[in-house]
């Protein structure tokens, strides 16, 4: 098994996430990142999934998801070939002594510190999932009160848009 990252536009219409989350739920696959949003088209949104799947089984869900209703296409983005990131906001303990060194750590990730209080820091980072988690491992010595962190969007690189020949299929069928 392996790491798939899946790009769904769909309708933007309520339903359509619960419709392909039951379809992997009914499969037996567990949805490791699950990233939902609009796309430049506000009639369109942009599922983004990350599973963990044999390839062949993988392949059967994805043609099922693709014959859903509301569902315009479906790809797998390959990671040499998309830009993926996930967000993470980490609040985490800070006294006097220890809070410019949270704040070092932060910047070395390039990340933001969004939040300062006299008992933690709360440091706001975007990046590859390995890049994140190492910086959450300098980060966990100080004590991580509250952690939330988004799912994985993606995008392919160079020029073209998977959304363009969606839009005009959507104009198509309305």
């Amino acid at each position: 098994m392996s790491k798939h990252t899946l790009s769904v536009l769909v309708e933007n219409k309520s339903g359509v996430l619960a419709r392909i989350t039951g379809l992997f739920s009914r499969r037996g696959f567990n949805i490791d990142s699950l990233a939902e949003g609009l796309t430049e088209q506000p009639s369109i949104g942009r599922i983004t999934l990350v599973v963990d799947a044999d390839a062949v089984l993988l392949e059967q869900v994805v043609k099922q998801v693709g014959k859903l209703i509301n569902v315009l296409k479906i790809v797998e983005l390959a990671p040499d070939s998309a830009v993926s990131r996930e967000l993470v906001l980490a609040k985490v303990r800070a006294d006097r002594k220890s809070r410019s060194e949270i704040v070092e750590i932060g910047q070395l990730f390039r990340a933001k510190t969004v939040d300062v209080s006299p008992e933690a820091v709360t440091i706001e980072a975007t990046g590859s999932s390995d890049k994140l988690e190492a910086m959450l491992k300098m980060l966990e010595p100080f004590g991580i009160k509250e952690l939330v962190q988004s799912g994985t969007i993606a995008i392919g690189r160079g020029p073209h848009s998977i959304t363009s020949r969606a839009a005009d299929e959507l104009e198509r069928i309305a």
